[in-house]
């Protein structure tokens, strides 16, 4: 037996990976001296690289098929089940990197899903942080006791005049009591007048001016008495008054 018909076994096992112990360094050492073998080897290597490419890639050569398949031939049955383990995990990256990809993308979306509602519960705590603010600054306001509380109203008018008279029929007792009249032009008085009950003719009160504020009283005039009063007016007349009322009548009422 030559010396490349003694190695030519251990080549195969060698290629495979399979070769253990003492013989790899015995194959070794008469690699480092024999060109033949080491180009038998590189040849069983490569047919094994170009097998292993059948999985994912372009069919080999078929004579390199052929040769390959004749050197595991002369193998053990172990050895040949060694090969068949070793061409099926030869497609375990393959199927680890589907699993890879396929578990990328279920974590893809669900990061995306989760920076939504991260978004969106942000924007709510913005919100109600604003409300909170809103509601701190007015509880402020409405608690301080330096914030100043005007209640506004209706803008003033000018005063309107008015007058109340007291009056009793049986004696002919009256009092009458005015304010708010506006100033008089000189040689101008305000006169009161009594309407009697029964259609005569308005019946003279008395005459009288305002203070500066407006206010005036007529106390205990000279009246008939047993005159029923209908109405009471009065009128703005010449000094020292009239006997009828001069239109129109400042103030009446009943």
């Amino acid at each position: 037996m030559t010396a490349h018909e003694q190695f030519a076994e251990d080549l195969a096992l060698y290629a495979l990976g399979s070769l253990e112990g003492e013989a790899v360094v015995s194959l070794e050492q008469h690699l480092d001296e024999c060109a033949a073998c080491r180009q038998e080897l590189a040849r069983l290597q490569g047919d094994m690289a170009l097998l292993a490419l059948t999985t994912s890639g372009p069919a080999p050569p078929q004579r390199a098929r052929q040769r390959l398949l004749k050197a595991i031939g002369h193998e053990p049955r172990s050895l040949r089940t060694v090969l068949m383990r070793r061409r099926w995990w030869t497609l375990a990256p393959v199927f680890a990197s589907l699993v890879l990809a396929v578990f990328a993308i279920m974590l893809w979306r669900e990061n995306a899903s989760q920076r939504d509602r991260i978004v969106a519960l942000k924007a709510d705590a913005a919100h109600n942080q604003a409300t909170f603010e809103e509601a701190k600054h007015l509880l402020a306001l409405l608690t301080d006791p330096s914030a100043m509380h005007v209640t506004l109203v209706a803008a003033p008018s000018k005063p309107q005049p008015e007058g109340k008279a007291i009056y009793m029929p049986h004696n002919g007792a009256l009092v009458f009591m005015a304010s708010n009249l506006a100033p008089l032009a000189p040689e101008k008085t305000y006169e009161l007048w009594l309407v009697p009950m029964h259609g005569d003719k308005p019946m003279p009160a008395g005459t009288f001016k305002p203070d500066p504020k407006g206010n005036a009283m007529v106390m205990m005039p000279p009246m008939t008495a047993g005159v029923e009063a209908k109405a009471f007016a009065v009128t703005i007349e010449p000094e020292g008054g009239s006997l009828t009322p001069t239109m129109p009548m400042v103030l009446v009422g009943s």
